[in-house]
């Protein structure tokens, strides 16, 4: 699915009103009990308020009226459902009678599913010619048992119960049914203040809640932490450095810190229905080399990894639980290499007959996957999951694959991702690539891939809009209920924005911020994408050191051009599109760009040519409207962050800010500085000074910059502390 097919002119012609001409109505008191407090949540938050309860014959707001009413029916296989309707068209409507829409479930979540593509079929200009037959009349199959999303709130932002809520709601209508909030320390423990400190971490009533709310909706909620590795904001604390073996990794082998993994286990778990529990132990490395060398000895990485995997489930089997988790572990210590490569080798398999015979049973493996855009890797590593004695594998989108003929209950899960890490908006469509390369191998026949989930991951901050991620999940559940390896483009885009409220190709069109003007084209080798937009905000302006990197690229037309569409998207689709509202970011970051990629090169340009006037210029206008904008970009992401996360976290964000207006000011204060000095110096220019003034020259514009990254140019993926200078600290 390329870019280029996603920005297709839009089939669909989306209805322009405000005012929708369908309205959706059901009489909550009518549907089965189990389907009542789901249809009221979602009558609520349907972006178009075009679903009502109760009979509406009288409402004078709508062209036309469905009428929608659900039955289970146990005689269909779970995931598939039916919807029919009484009339195709409203010119056959009998006098006194109405347009009637019967949906046939099994499954909780399927009953949402069919309402969400019937918003869908709602926004269709068909809609239009009364003739509604094909949008109303339908049948899917789910083609996994479990399809779900985990959301990273462990990088700085932990998302406020509504804005789960309103996660959950949208999950519902893409017949989504799990979702895992990945919470390494922001849970609270009974007596452990530390743990989760000043994070924002969740308390047990607020966890509940969500369950409840999630239940309403045919959703499963699963508890998702840390067993192992990734556990440095606890280990950070002197109070437990008892329980490290490095400065991530948990000690292995002490009693005292299986003692305190139950703890956590059994907080983590208490809030929710599921008996599912993800204990992550991913990128745990220099597991075994650190503390637990000095205390037990030499042992080999692999045994202590299964060992303690062994405790570990036997912890989750006492309590009734089921354990997944990542197996990147596994791979790599086989290969003594920690890096993807090792976790990717199409020739590391680490399924030795003592690995075998050593893994529990009860846990479940999950093979997570986000840089292949080719189906092949994805169905070998599925396959050496098997050979581990895994018949039932994960892929993390994540997926749970079946083989009943092996004996040993094993579980691999394969997992795809929406690229939302170290960045500011969702790489969409690379997205789409790496998640139609994961899903196909999921789905297909020969690989019986039973369960999946896509991830939402919040690396280097937490600065990506993770709702900028909801495209990606309605491609990846538009996947989850076909079977063919490519999803219908029209209804895609016609049921987000039914769903969602926004229009499709414009959330598309904001990944843009990212790329060049010509665009960086995704072949079956990409296996990243690049956060251009990051790097040139936080790059260090006064120096500027990565310009050399878009000397070539017209960057600051690309830049006017796409905070022009966006704008328009916003101000021109408010009434048709409600949800567009959340391209204000992507734009304002387009507004910032498209002033500071080549500021310094202009203000170089005049300072070498001592053509002061046009510096001084540069200083009160074009550096000064960017201090503006780059203010009122903080601000807007700030009141945005509040909004969807708790306040703690953004702090990380905020002194990044504050570092850019200061960097700024500076430049300011030092261009303005040199020019005064310039103009008011009456000393002759071969005299000299015992001591030459500061502001004599700007040393910073007196250096020629160099090329750093050869060959990739702006096809770069780089944090923030890459760029915001070329001095490392300490």
């Amino acid at each position: 699915m390329t870019e280029d097919y996603l920005q297709t002119d839009d089939l669909m012609s989306s209805i322009d009103s405000g005012q929708s001409a369908v309205l959706i109505v059901i009489d909550h008191t009518q549907q089965p009990v189990e389907l009542r407090d789901g249809v009221l949540k979602l009558i609520s938050y349907a972006p178009h308020e075009n679903i009502v309860s109760g009979n509406a014959m009288d409402d004078e707001s709508s062209e036309f009226q469905w009428h929608v009413n659900f039955i289970q029916d146990i005689s269909l296989r779970e995931g598939e459902y039916v919807s029919v309707s009484n009339y195709n068209s409203y010119s056959d409507i009998i006098d006194g009678d109405r347009f009637e829409i019967q949906v046939r479930y099994n499954r909780k979540i399927d009953a949402f599913r069919a309402l969400g593509k019937l918003l869908g079929g709602a926004r269709d200009y068909m809609v239009l010619t009364g003739i509604h037959g094909d949008l109303v009349n339908f049948t899917e199959k789910a083609q996994f048992d479990t399809q779900g999303v985990m959301v990273d709130c462990s990088r700085n932002g932990v998302l406020r119960p509504k804005t789960v809520y309103f996660l959950l709601n949208n999950m519902a209508l893409m017949g989504l049914n799990m979702l895992q909030l990945y919470t390494e320390d922001t849970y609270e423990i009974e007596g452990e203040p530390l743990f989760g400190y000043l994070r924002g971490r969740y308390t047990a009533r607020e966890l509940s809640l969500i369950d409840d709310y999630a239940f309403d909706l045919g959703i499963e909620v699963m508890p998702c932490i840390q067993t192992l590795g990734h556990m440095g904001q606890v280990l950070q604390w002197q109070q437990y450095a008892h329980l490290r073996d490095n400065t991530e990794v948990l000690l292995a082998e002490s009693e005292t810190t299986y003692e305190f993994i139950e703890k956590m286990i059994l907080t983590a778990s208490g809030p929710f229905r599921s008996k599912r529990i993800h204990i992550g132990m991913d990128e745990a490395h220099g597991v075994g080399e650190g503390r637990y060398r000095q205390l037990y000895g030499y042992k080999d990485s692999s045994q202590i990894f299964v060992e303690h995997l062994q405790r570990v489930n036997e912890i989750c089997e006492r309590n009734n639980l089921q354990p997944i988790l990542w197996s990147d572990m596994l791979f790599c210590l086989a290969a003594k290499n920690n890096s993807l490569q090792g976790y990717y080798d199409e020739t590391n398999n680490p399924a030795t007959p003592e690995l075998v015979s050593n893994m529990p049973s009860n846990a479940k493996l999950i093979f997570w996957d986000y840089y292949h855009t080719s189906s092949d890797i994805y169905s070998q590593k599925i396959q050496q999951h098997r050979e581990m004695g895994c018949p039932d594998p994960w892929v993390a989108s994540e997926v749970y694959i079946g083989d009943t003929s092996v004996n040993k209950i094993l579980t691999n899960n394969v997992v795809a991702s929406a690229w939302t890490w170290s960045r500011f908006w969702t790489a969409l469509p690379f997205t789409f690539e790496a998640v139609r390369a994961s899903t196909v191998a999921a789905k297909s026949k020969e690989d019986g891939v039973r369960n999946a989930f896509i991830t939402t991951w919040g690396d280097e901050g937490n600065e990506c809009d993770v709702l900028s991620a909801l495209p990606a999940l309605l491609y990846y559940a538009q996947h989850g209920y076909c079977e063919q390896a490519e999803v219908d483009i029209q209804i895609l885009k016609r049921n987000f924005e039914g769903i969602c409220g926004g229009s499709f190709d414009d959330w598309v069109t904001a990944s843009k911020i990212d790329d060049t003007p010509e665009g960086t084209p995704i072949t079956p080798r990409s296996t990243f994408t690049s956060n251009m937009s990051k790097w040139l905000l936080w790059e260090d302006p006064f120096l500027s050191f990565l310009s050399p990197q878009y000397a070539d690229e017209d960057l600051e037309s690309h830049y006017i051009s796409i905070e022009e569409i966006l704008s328009k998207a916003i101000s021109e689709k408010t009434r048709s599109n409600p949800f567009n509202e959340r391209l204000e970011l992507p734009r304002r970051i387009a507004t910032v760009l498209s002033l500071k990629c080549f500021l310094r090169k202009r203000c170089v340009e005049a300072y070498r040519k001592k053509d002061y006037n046009q510096l001084l210029e540069l200083a009160h206008g074009r550096l000064a409207v960017l201090r503006k904008e780059v203010d009122s970009l903080w601000k807007y992401h700030r009141k945005m962050w509040m909004k969807t996360y708790k306040p703690f976290g953004w702090e990380v964000l905020e002194n990044r800010y504050g570092g850019l207006r200061a960097r700024l000011e500076t430049m300011f204060d030092q261009i303005i500085a040199h020019v005064e000095y310039i103009n008011t110096c009456i000393k002759d220019d071969d005299e000299e000074e015992e001591d030459e003034n500061e502001h004599k020259r700007i040393p910073e514009f007196e250096v020629d910059l160099e090329c750093l990254y050869y060959g990739a140019k702006t096809n770069l993926l780089l944090d923030y502390a890459r760029v915001v200078s070329t001095s490392r600290p300490g």
